[in-house]
């Protein structure tokens, strides 16, 4: 049997309307993973909704209720293959209520296409969107300019864009004449699959030729299993189903593992049984692989999302209380000591308290600005201490960066995002 490309997990992010969903199924439509038929009934259920243009958006919109709203709500996971990968494609939602979706979506990613629609241009959730990429680790992005149809193909509009977003990436610290920048249309698929004619004066790549591009993921094979879960299910014939991307290390059938925190903070122990991917069983799973696990002696009410499956000879630590890096985003007024928002750490959910401002630093070289600030604002980097108000698995930059970032949400907002330095254990 041939040895399967590579897997690249590649997350397409930006504002709601930017038209990611229209990019991916016109993706998915032009490289064949999804049918003429299939296509031709999207199409029909579209008019219907009187959402006509909207078919490609209904390829990884599933959910009913999406289509009715035409909005993205869940992460919808799709793959197409590329000359060089196996493309796993996460659209993410741009939904402000849906952001927290999107962490999820982008702390899985190897590479990001930032959607930006030409007619809108830069929106104000853009920076947060590539603050977020940054955080999370996702280090190779590149910028679609979509809707290139509704400015009529216009090589000045396109222009005017890329240097809008050429300033935000500086802003996050990413060089703009290093990122590729794709003029396309979803909708009409200009430069998606196939390259334009419409636009003679772009020479860069399409879409798929910029998949191919993206340095191959780095797969940390040699850290300990960790596998945080995204959903659980229930499989007839099978059991219990915890469903996650494989973080770092190799799952192997019969390993013993466990899961961390659990509903105890105690973890369960048991032994993997079945690991299986798009319906076909594994012997293995290594790092980078979106699977779905039953092990022996773990039930429905054992394991619920923002649970870890760690190898059970090197478990996750619980942590009482962590230091962190972090940066503050978007907070309505001044962030100080006490503060309590919701921590997203992984695919887990945890209210944990700023107990102490560390210090104030400079983000360019590291050095300490202010020790024990009284706040944070906008902008600021500092190093904190973080005390946990529930039960969480959390480890440090040094021993497992996978499993050390997190972003800080509030109200419907990111506030923060930042990386765990330093932890100190549960008794």
């Amino acid at each position: 049997m041939a040895k399967e490309k590579p897997n690249m997990n590649t997350v397409f992010v930006g504002h709601v309307d930017a038209g990611k969903s229209t990019i991916v199924g016109q993706l998915m439509f032009q490289s064949g993973a999804v049918s003429e038929q299939e296509m031709a009934k999207l199409k029909a259920e579209a008019e219907k909704h009187g959402k006509a243009g909207f078919e490609f958006a209904y390829v990884m919109d599933k959910i009913k209720e999406e289509r009715e709203r035409g909005v993205t709500i869940d992460l919808a996971y799709k793959k197409i293959m590329t000359q060089k990968y196996q493309v796993t494609i996460i659209d993410a939602p741009g939904h402000r209520d849906f952001v927290k979706n999107m962490i999820t979506g982008a702390s899985q990613a190897d590479a990001a296409f930032l959607v930006i629609a030409a007619p809108a241009g830069v929106q104000p959730q853009t920076t947060e969107h590539l603050w977020l990429l940054r955080t999370m680790g996702v280090k190779n992005i590149a910028v679609a300019v979509n809707k290139m149809d509704a400015v009529e193909y216009s090589e000045e509009k396109y222009n005017k864009v890329k240097e809008d977003v050429g300033k935000l990436l500086k802003g996050v610290g990413i060089n703009p004449d290093n990122t590729a920048f794709i003029a396309c249309s979803g909708l009409k698929g200009d430069n998606v699959v196939k390259k334009s004619e419409n636009m003679s004066w772009y020479k860069g790549p399409t879409i798929v030729e910029q998949l191919d591009a993206f340095p191959a993921p780095e797969l940390p094979t040699e850290l300990p299993v960790r596998m945080p879960i995204q959903d659980v299910y229930d499989i007839t014939g099978i059991g219990t189903v915890p469903v996650g991307k494989v973080e770092t290390g190799v799952l192997k059938m019969g390993q013993k593992v466990m899961v961390l925190p659990g509903r105890t903070g105690e973890g369960i122990s048991g032994e993997v049984k079945t690991i299986e991917a798009h319906h076909e069983s594994l012997p293995e799973a290594v790092a980078g692989e979106n699977v779905g696990i039953n092990i022996r002696g773990v039930g429905k009410k054992d394991v619920a999302r923002g649970d870890v499956i760690c190898d059970a000879s090197v478990p996750c630590p619980v942590v009482e209380e962590f230091i962190a890096t972090i940066t503050v985003i978007n907070h309505p007024t001044v962030l100080a000591k006490g503060y309590t928002p919701v921590f997203h750490v992984h695919t887990a959910q945890v209210p944990c308290q700023f107990v102490e401002l560390i210090a104030q630093i400079d983000p360019a070289t590291g050095q300490v600005i202010k020790e024990n600030p009284d706040f944070l604002k906008n902008g600021d980097t500092a190093k904190v201490r973080i005390k946990p108000q529930g039960n969480l698995c959390i480890e440090t930059q040094k021993d497992n960066p996978y499993m050390s970032k997190f972003a800080v949400r509030d109200a419907g907002a990111t506030v923060a995002a930042g990386m765990c330095t330093e932890i100190v254990k549960k008794k």
